[in-house]
């Protein structure tokens, strides 16, 4: 994921490019994961879990938890002001 593009495609076979926000391991998980949105200037992000050592492209696992997901928006919000403090 050297690039900021990531290419999903669906259960029905069809490919739709994203932006990638970030990517980063969790030590609590051991789970490496990529938040990612729709090209331009929307607010809605996705996340998901992948294997990183997949240099291949490679299968979007699910997030399975609520606190998976909270982890995911603390890191997320972290970023995000970062960037802000930056600009």
């Amino acid at each position: 994921m050297e690039d900021k593009t990531l290419r999903v495609i669906d259960e029905k076979g069809n490919e739709k490019d994203f932006e990638i926000v970030l990517t980063f391991k969790s030590d609590e998980t051991g789970k490496s994961y990529v938040v990612y949105k729709e090209p331009g200037d929307s607010d809605e992000v996705f996340a998901a879990s992948y294997n990183e050592s997949d240099t291949e492209g490679g299968d979007l696992q699910p997030i399975e938890s609520d606190e998976e997901w909270d982890m995911i928006e603390e890191v997320l919000n972290t970023f995000l002001d970062e960037e802000a403090d930056e600009a």
